[in-house]
């Protein structure tokens, strides 16, 4: 080989090294951009696309065809666009008092059950934290393992626990604590029990994420310094955990609102909230735009205090 072959071989290799690291950024650069492209897209057809769908049903009119509402836009022969908005849907769900209980009882009810599924979780989650490395995953198969029963079958379990003739009257009368069953089925507190049995995990889950990540040597140095383990708790262990409660709250609170299964099998007529509403107006009413105003008016109740929360917390987040 020539000292002028070798002269452009050496000028050669560079540029295809320059080339192909050019490429690759350019691969990487297009996966990234995928990468983040895909959950937007997600969002536009799960989230976005249904959510302007039951708006405009909102809005309409209800008439007695297929589909049971009226169309938003209409176009005239001469080819002039009408738009069509009706907001009497939103008025009469707060003229009604049978809508505003409805809204109330189902914020109380998972509002309760947070609370609940709150006081019950943490201290599981904190026993986990602090069991040994086995323990540990055997607890944590604990938690998860209900998730590979059906979720209606487990309801449908709690039903025969609770019944007249079920296990825990049958349990009560045998220890001789009530000499006749009492009614636990179709009441606000079966609806209590099967909501915080459901919900429990999504409670633990988070806590238990949260906690793993905690210093375990702040309370050391804070017993040192003559903390009591009340006083650790509440200004050291409880502030730190504040994400994994909110977190945890928010994956209880939100699904337990517009529950409809649990309310309908273990509260039967006796307990009604905003899932079994919104199925007596699509179903047995076949009244679609109320229903869909039901559903806007619930979902800004549920969406709201989460958008301004987290404008707080940006805020809190940005200043000094």
């Amino acid at each position: 080989m020539t000292d002028r072959s070798v002269s452009a071989a050496v000028d050669v290799a560079p540029h295809h090294a320059s080339a192909l690291s050019r490429l690759m950024r350019r691969m990487q650069s297009g996966w990234r951009s995928i990468v983040v492209f895909i959950p937007y897209v997600w969002l536009l057809l799960f989230f976005l696309l249904p959510f302007f769908i039951v708006a405009k049903i909102s809005v309409a009119q209800l008439v007695i065809a297929s589909p049971p509402f009226t169309d938003m836009i209409k176009w005239t022969d001469d080819g002039v666009m009408s738009i069509r908005l009706a907001f009497d849907n939103f008025a009469y769900i707060f003229e009604d008092d049978l809508y505003v209980k409805t809204y109330i009882n189902s914020l109380k009810i998972s509002s309760i059950s947070t609370i609940l599924c709150l006081l019950i979780g943490y201290p599981i989650a904190y026993g986990i934290i602090r069991s040994g490395p086995v323990t540990r995953k055997l607890l944590l198969f604990a938690i998860i393992l209900p998730f590979w029963t059906s979720f209606l079958l487990r309801v449908y379990a709690w039903m025969g626990l609770l019944a007249d003739q079920g296990n825990i009257n049958n349990l009560l009368i045998w220890l001789g604590l009530i000499d006749e069953p009492i009614r636990l089925m179709y009441s606000e507190f079966a609806v209590y029990v099967g909501i915080v049995y459901t919900y429990l995990p999504f409670m633990i889950l988070p806590l238990y994420a949260n906690m793993e990540k905690l210093d375990a040597t702040l309370n050391e140095a804070a017993a040192d310094l003559g903390s009591r383990p009340t006083n650790t708790f509440l200004k050291i262990t409880l502030p730190l955990t504040m994400p994994g409660i909110i977190a945890g709250s928010l994956l209880v609170f939100i699904p337990a609102t517009g529950e409809y299964v649990i309310p309908d099998l273990l509260g039967g007529g006796n307990v009604l909230m905003i899932g079994r509403l919104l199925f007596n107006e699509f179903h047995q009413n076949v009244d679609w735009p109320t229903a869909s105003a039901v559903a806007i008016v619930l979902l800004f109740l549920l969406v709201l205090p989460m958008i301004i929360y987290q404008y707080y917390q940006a805020k809190a987040t940005e200043e000094p």
